[in-house]
């Protein structure tokens, strides 16, 4: 957290002293898991617990030296603060874009709560690195997949770091193609069978049709003599994780329903299987299985001797026996074995087969997205009460905002139960309820909202901390927002900033807010590391900024930490820098208060003032760019050369300290008093420089006689080329060579070269 607010505040700083207003606010994301676990291996309830470690955290923020704003800072836990998260959940159901529905969602089983997808990583829980399971739930959704395009498209005008863009997009998953129907008789019933597909042109190639697990159609598609088999399959594949079922180099499972599916083009019967490595989430859940054309359809079919079928193959040339193939044909070329399309290149096949399929009404054009609802309800204790009650007569029912907060109650047994109940659904006086239009009995919702939700609008309440009658204030909301910067960590580009980017879209489509991007300009810090692992508690690896704080200062620790490298790659901590970063601070000491009594008005000298506007110009640079380990390198060096210097002036030291203070705001608002500066510091405009005080005095020019060095002479920089000339010809060892020759030739490189040639 220090690594990455000191970066932030430093940019802050800069921006102040160039005379914008800035505004650093503060504040605390304490619900959540993380909380609530640590509260469960302590023993102690998370309420208490969370307001200690609060306290702690609010006294080491003191310590580190940002210009936190303390008069509006915010705790999610406060009903003050999730009254309003309950108010925007409540906005976004009574819009149709909060739902409840049975779902097949991730389950952590430690943390015995759903996550959502954002929260898997590589089949594991984010938080306690647990393998996650697939179960079908009632669970709330945010559909976010209704926001999917646009949040795709503004990717590409919003002022933020390509990583996150690049992330973003990858999880948004945009794909082109088309929504075939295939169908299916089974005890004279008809099925239809969607599949989106992004290669309508190897239509013709299919040779069976698999299904998803999870698909709804399953158990009716089943024949009786498969029933068992496919009951036995569908158990075995609730075990896997999504991850491992679409990992490529597993090897591929499924069983036949045992009846056939019609392809809408070519009228052929094909088997249709039960296959884990179809995933619901995509699509439609559903599979043309194309073998000759796909990797995966290939492998499939060879471990259950399914036909494979070439349908594109390079114009002109024969097509070879799928038996004897190693892998399935990826390459270009044209249509075969595909009716009235044979002959058409894949580059207009593509285009035609879904023109078909439309005009036959067995198909359409189609986008789809990777992207998923975000699923809002969490099993646990510690979180926003869901402000939803359930009436038998009218449903779901939004808790009234006269109604809001939704009090979290006090509890003894907050332990998660496992079993797909929240805790909240053993407390009676908590559960029981009224309906808001009715008046009958009613049951209040007992799941939680993710902790997602409650970062996902912070920044929108920051400039209306203390405001008790709307979320915020659009007065204040228009002056302060949206965040004009933001720096932050790139693991969460598809967890917080894409949820507060949907959070935004809709309540700027709601008519709430005037804007729907939530921050201008994202840049993305590093990642610190200690011993090559994220800093964590479970890996022991944790460092903690109070005892170096205590031992070497703030000042020294901010240098330290963004000194080590590049702050747009992250680091690896030691401290075995630090003894560095605290010898140019006390050099810088010594400086200054050597100096401080005897200060002198007046110009320096051209080679002081050019080391001065130098350093302005390369710290300007750098801490605009964020590169402060370059930054500060540049103010070690001008260390230098004021150490140097016998006589430092004030300009000198002035602008030294001003730009040394965004990265040592303690000590250079002190030395700034010592040597008389008005208060403060970090109110002083920012240095600017000059650009002809950058130019050299003096150029070194060499001289050559007919190809050969002959002499170095000095000359003024803005010598005209006669000048230069007419001194390189009178240097004492030119002039000796020249002796008796006639000049034939005189080649002039400004700045740098002079050759005379004689014959």
């Amino acid at each position: 957290n220090m690594y990455a607010f000191t970066g932030a505040d430093i940019h802050g700083r800069y921006m102040a002293a160039h005379g914008y207003d800035v505004f650093e606010p503060m504040g605390y994301d304490a619900f959540g898991i993380h909380s609530e676990n640590y509260a469960i291996k302590m023993g102690v309830h998370p309420r208490p617990m969370t307001a200690r470690n609060v306290a702690n955290f609010r006294k080491q923020l003191n310590r580190i030296g940002n210009r936190f704003d303390w008069d509006h800072e915010l705790n999610t836990t406060d009903p003050e603060y999730y009254k309003w998260t309950q108010w925007i959940f409540v906005k976004l159901f009574e819009a149709g874009l909060a739902e409840r529905k049975r779902a097949t969602v991730n389950w952590c089983p430690k943390d015995k709560t759903v996550l959502a997808d954002e929260q898997v990583i590589a089949g594991r829980c984010e938080r306690c690195g647990s393998e996650v399971e697939q179960r079908s739930l009632e669970s709330w959704f945010f559909k976010i997949t209704d926001y999917a395009e646009r949040l795709a498209a503004n990717l590409d005008w919003i002022d933020w770091s390509e990583k996150i863009k690049v992330a973003q997009r990858n999880w948004i998953g945009r794909s082109e193609g088309a929504e075939v129907v295939f169908t299916a008789m089974f005890d004279g019933a008809r099925f239809e069978l969607p599949v989106f597909t992004t290669r309508p042109d190897t239509i013709f190639g299919v040779t069976y049709f698999a299904l998803a697990p999870e698909h709804p159609l399953i158990d009716q598609l089943t024949a009786p003599d498969q029933r068992a088999a496919v009951r036995a399959y569908l158990q075995q594949a609730r075990r896997q994780t999504q991850t491992d079922r679409a990992r490529a180099d597993r090897e591929k499972t499924g069983v036949p329903l045992g009846t056939m599916a019609i392809n809408p083009v070519s009228g052929e019967s094909i088997p249709i299987w039960v296959a884990d490595y179809v995933l619901m989430g995509y699509g439609t859940g559903a599979v043309m299985g194309v073998p000759a054309h796909d990797q995966r359809d290939f492998e499939f079919a060879r471990h259950f001797a399914l036909p494979i079928v070439p349908v594109i193959w390079p114009a002109g040339a024969p097509p070879s026996d799928p038996a004897t193939w190693d892998a399935a044909y990826a390459g270009d070329g044209v249509l075969i074995n595909s009716g009235p399309f044979d002959g058409t290149p894949v580059a207009e096949a593509i285009n035609a087969v879904t023109q078909w399929c439309d005009a036959h009404g067995v198909g359409h054009r189609r986008i789809r997205y990777r992207l998923r609802d975000w699923v809002i309800s969490r099993q646990r204790y510690w979180g926003p009460p869901i402000p939803i009650i359930y009436c038998p007569d009218h449903g779901a029912v939004a808790v009234p905002e006269q109604d809001l907060p939704v009090r979290l109650p006090e509890v003894e047994d907050y332990i998660p139960s496992g079993t797909g109940d929240s805790p909240l659904a053993k407390v009676a006086s908590f559960v029981n309820t009224t309906c808001p239009r009715c008046g009958k009995p009613a049951r209040r919702e007992t799941d939680v909202s993710d902790v997602f939700l409650d970062s996902a609008w912070y920044y929108l309440r920051y400039p209306s901390a203390h405001d008790h009658a709307q979320p915020w204030d659009p007065t204040l909301t228009r002056k302060w927002l949206p965040v004009d910067s933001y720096i932050g960590g790139a693991k969460h580009a598809v967890l917080h900033l894409l949820y507060t980017r949907f959070i935004c879209m809709a309540l700027h489509d709601l008519g709430h807010l005037e804007f729907e991007e939530p921050f201008k300009r994202f840049r993305a810090h590093g990642i610190l590391t200690k011993d090559g692992a994220k800093i964590s508690k479970s890996k022991g690896n944790v460092v903690n900024p109070d005892e170096y704080i205590t031992r070497y200062g703030a000042d020294a620790f901010r240098l330290h930490l963004l000194f080590m490298g590049p702050y747009d790659q992250g680091i690896d901590f030691n401290d075995r820098g630090l003894g560095g970063v605290t010898r140019f601070l006390d050099r810088t000491w010594q400086l200054v208060t050597r100096h401080a009594a005897t200060l002198r008005a007046g110009p320096p000298s051209m080679e002081a003032r050019r080391a001065l506007h130098h350093a302005i110009k390369r710290v300007t640079e750098d801490t605009e760019a964020l590169k402060y380990n370059t930054a500060i390198a540049a103010l070690m060096e001008y260390l230098n050369a004021l150490e140097a210097s016998n006589e430092p002036r004030r300009e000198e030291v002035e602008g030294f300290l001003c730009l040394l203070a965004p990265y040592a705001p303690f000590m250079t608002e002190e030395l700034w008093e010592r040597i008389g500066g008005d208060y403060s510091i970090h109110q002083h405009p920012w240095p600017t420089y000059d650009p002809a005080a950058l130019l050299t005095a003096t150029v070194t020019i060499v001289v050559q006689v007919n190809g050969r060095m002959r002499d170095r002479i000095e000359v003024p920089a803005d010598a005209s080329e006669a000048q230069v000339v007419a001194q390189a010809q009178t240097a004492p060892n030119v002039a000796r060579h020249l002796e008796g020759q006639s000049v034939r030739q005189v080649i002039y490189i400004p700045g740098r070269l002079v050759n005379v040639v004689t014959g």
